[in-house]
Formats: structure tokens, sequence, C-alpha cells
């Protein structure tokens, strides 16, 4: 239960990032950039009707994350020190200031709802601020800093502009794509153009200070390059600033093509929305990361599991794929039952699963190379390359968890309360999707425009949910070893899955470079995978 709750708690602060996000950043964008007391019009009263919506769905879903964390981590405890301490946990810090957390969600999306109705109440726009701004201040609370002995006043209050600053940057762009999705009549576009400009200055200011402050939480978390590297914590960091990298790049063409406009006048480009899309996936990420890093002890702590440059760098050194594998029942003579996650594992499991990781490689590196074949558009034979998807899922399912059902002597459902074997299965069902759709689409048999966009949303889902399946939930070397390999992969395929959006989106024929960047970046993932050790 321990297990599963970790990877729980993990999922459940991203959904708690993103409603806070939603929130703080619909406050941000709707009295900076919306301008609710602002010459009414039809837009921009649908605009703000919307923002207000979303805001109100954005407190809800930080209300219930946070609950249902609150109620999580006490019952998680019930198994290993008897019932759950229901009582003792609800008069810890961390307790009482998730309490203030639902409380203070609650009352905004109260508020919200209520300015619905009266939009042009600056009453009730004031309390709206005074709550994002407590809701802000409260992550302090939540957050590392709590857990300092040293500087815990100045950590506190960078958690909070880190916090902040993030949540108006990605929550606008949030509420910056939802406004692109109203309908505007001819004589509107001065309303788009003006917001576009407005969150262009206020998304340049947030990202600087998200940056300053998360560069200055790192000099006190991280404990130079041998934390950064060497533990999961600086893993994580990393992942952050891959992905922080491609979302900045996207921003970069955006605050572009603003200038541009400004200087020309006229419209928003259609393609500004389009990388505002790519950015807000980006960005959600970046939150998924984040909540993956708030499970992890910080990096300056982790001392005696702390694994050495030579290792990390020895994982990702060349060598000559694997093609054997041990028997299954020399495996699980080895192997620990798998309910024993504390277990260190033995020779034979690492050798079977360096041979599941190369022989997905090949299926992966297969499909990469027919994905640039088919971009070339001289062999309509390529565009079946997702079928191999489904040779892939038939393998994995058969070899990702050797000590679960179906050849271990776990059973379905009880090895389903695992975070590993629950985490395999769902990649196996997301790689029978991924070849059902985009088979489908390339050959025709889905002609809906919407049907393309469930491949590059399963890619950067699945990317997502690599990067919170952690092998080190109590950081030991050996497991963290095994996560490091799989950071890079997680972030390839966000990559992939923004990149095949763009392509999707875009006319030709600047959609090629988007194109080019998912095919090559799918290719890379078979590399890394044909590569792949343990050992």
């Amino acid at each position: 239960m321990t297990t599963l709750a970790g990877f729980l708690n993990v999922v459940l602060r991203g959904a708690a990032l993103v409603g806070l996000a939603t929130v703080l950043g619909g406050v941000a964008y709707a009295l900076l950039v919306l301008r609710p007391f602002a010459a009414p019009s039809r837009l921009r009263n649908a605009a703000v009707g919307r923002c207000l919506t979303l805001i109100a769905a954005g407190a809800i879903l930080l209300a219930g994350a946070q609950a249902l964390i609150l109620g999580l981590q006490p019952l998680a405890l019930a198994g290993e020190t008897g019932p759950a301490p229901f009582r003792a946990f609800f008069s810890t810090t961390f307790a009482q200031a998730g309490l203030a957390r639902i409380a203070l969600a609650i009352a905004l999306a109260v508020t919200a709802i209520l300015l619905r109705r009266k939009p042009d109440s600056r009453a009730s726009w004031c309390s709206a601020a005074g709550l994002a701004a407590l809701l802000g201040v409260n992550a302090a609370w939540l957050s590392h800093a709590m857990g300092r002995l040293e500087s815990r006043e100045v950590l506190m209050a960078l958690e909070v502009f880190h916090q902040v600053a993030a949540a108006v940057w990605v929550g606008g762009l949030i509420h910056l794509v939802a406004f692109s999705l109203l309908r505007r009549e001819p004589g509107e576009d001065a309303l788009a153009s003006a917001l576009a400009a407005r969150f262009s200055s206020l998304a340049l200011g947030s990202v600087a200070g998200l940056v300053a402050a998360g560069i200055a939480l790192s000099l006190f978390y991280v404990d130079g390059v041998e934390g950064l590297l060497g533990t999961g914590y600086g893993i994580m960091v990393l992942t952050k600033v891959a992905v922080l990298t491609g979302a900045l790049a996207l921003a970069a063409l955006n605050f572009l093509a603003v200038r541009r406009m400004a200087r020309r006048g006229g419209a928003v480009p259609a393609s500004l929305w389009w990388f505002v899309e790519a950015e807000v996936g980006m960005g959600v990420t970046l939150l998924l990361a984040a909540a993956a890093l708030t499970s992890l002890p910080v990096a300056a702590d982790v001392r005696e599991d702390r694994a050495t440059l030579a290792e990390v760098t020895g994982r990702f050194a060349p060598k000559l794929p694997s093609f054997s594998t041990p028997r299954i029942d020399d495996l699980l003579a080895a192997a620990a039952p798998i309910t024993d996650t504390l277990a260190v594992r033995k020779q034979p499991e690492y050798q079977w699963s360096e041979f599941n990781h190369h022989v997905a490689g090949l299926f992966v590196f297969s499909m990469g190379l027919l994905a640039l074949v088919e971009l070339r558009g001289r062999s309509r034979w390529a565009r079946h390359w997702p079928l191999l998807f489904l040779g892939l899922a038939a393998f994995l399912f058969f070899r990702n968890d050797p000590r679960a059902w179906p050849l271990g002597p776990a059973g379905f459902w009880e090895s389903m309360l695992l975070p590993d074997v629950l985490q395999h299965r769902l990649a196996v069902a997301l790689v029978v999707a991924l070849a059902a759709f985009e088979w489908a689409v390339r050959t025709g048999r889905l002609r809906a425009p919407g049907w393309a966009y469930v491949f590059p949303l399963l890619c950067a889902a699945g990317g997502a949910l690599l990067l919170t399946h952690s092998h080190a939930l109590f950081n030991l070397k050996a497991e963290f070893l095994v996560e490091v390999t799989h950071a890079p992969l997680g972030v390839l395929a966000v990559f992939i899955g923004w990149a095949r959006w763009l392509e999707l989106r875009l006319p030709a024929p600047n959609n090629r470079v988007p194109g080019r960047v998912w095919a090559v970046a799918f290719t890379l993932v078979g590399a890394l995978l044909l590569f792949y050790r343990e050992g």
C-alpha cells in the first residue's frame, strides 16, 4: 500500500499544482491581461466568463486533490504503524496547511462563481485577488522549505516566489488557450492582439522570476554537481530544466511573433495560438515534474545512497545490446517476492530488464526510421509503421513484470497494488492505443481531424507518466541508477508529443521542422533503449 500511495501521491500533487496554476494564473490573467473593468464588449464579456469558470474549476480541482492527499497519507501509514494515525497526522503543520489550502480554494471557487453573476464587482475581484495571494503564500508550508533547519524563512519566500511565478505563467497560458477557442466576429481582432501583447509581458516577467528563484533554491537543495547527477532529486531538477528549455523555445517564438505583430499591426497570427497550445503542454509537464520533485528528499540530504559521477556516466556509455535472457524459472528462483519492494535486485533481474529494453528498442528504432522514410513522401508502405506498436505491446505484456501474472506467481489484482506493475500495464494499454489510432489516421480509416491528435497527446501523457515513474522510492543507489536512464526517455516522449502536435497544427511547409523533430526524437528513444544498461 505504501508504494502505491507514493505513486498516487505524486499524481495528486501534480493535479493540485495544475489546479493552483489555473487559479493563480487565472486571477493574474483576468486582472492584468483581460482587465474586466475596461469598456465592456461581447468578446471581453465572454472571455471574462470563461476565465471565471476555469478559475472555479481549478479551485475545485485543487481542493479535491489536496483532500485526497491528506486522506491518503495516514491510510498509507496504517499498514506500517497499525491503525491509520489520523489524529497524529492532522496535528502536523503539513496537514493543517493542507486544510487551509482546501478552505482557501473552496472560498475562491465560490467567489469566482459569484463573480460570473456580477463580473463588474470590484469588491469580489479584490476578494479573489486576496484569496489567490493567500493560496500562493500557503504553498510555502507544503514545500521542502518547512523541513529545513537553516535559512527556513528565506527558502519559504523563494518557494512562494518560484511557485507563484510558475503558476502565473502556466496558468495564464491555459487561460490564453481558452480565450483562443472563443468565437471571434469580424472587428474583434483588436482585443485578441491586445491580450496577446499584455500576456507576453506578463509571461516574460513570470519566467524570469521562475528561473531566478529556481536557481536560488537549487543552490540550497542540490549540493553541487555530485548532488545534481547522483540523486533522484538532482535528476528531476535536470529533467525540469530540459522541459523548461523546450517550453522557452516555444515561448521565444511566441514572443517574437507578438513583437512582429505589434510593429506591423493586424490580427494575431493563427500560428501563435498553436505554439501557445504546445507551450501549455510543456508547462503542464513541468508541473508534473515539480510534483515528482516534491516527493523526493533534497539532494543535499542524500549522502550514503548518492551515486558517483562515474556510476551515472557509466549508464550512458555505449554498449552493444544483449539479446540473451534468463529463463523465467531461474529468475523466479533468484528474485524476492514482488511485494518485497525493499529487496535488492539480483543479476538475473537486471539481465531480464536489459533484454526487455533492448527488444523494445528494436521496435521503437525501427518505427522511428520508418517514420523518417514516410516523411520523404515516396514510400506509401512506410505509413504502416504504427502496427509495430502491437508487437511491442504483446512483448511488454508478457515480459514487463515476470514475478506477476501472467508469468509469475503474483495474481493480477494483487500485483495491481504495486505502482511499478500498475504503470507498466497502463503503458501497455497506451502502446495499443498508439497503434490503433495512429495507424487508422495514417491509412485514412479515421478521417475526422481530431483523431490525429490522439497520438501526440498519448505520447506526451506517456512521457509525463514516465517522469512520475520512480524506481527510487527509498533513494537506493541501485534503483536510482535505473531511474536515471528513464528520465531522458520521458523528456524525449514529451518532445515527440508536442512536436507532432505542431506538425499537425501548422500548415505546410512550416510543419516540416516539427515533423522531423518528432521523428528524430522517436528514433533517439529507440537508440537509448537499444543501449540501455542496468548492471
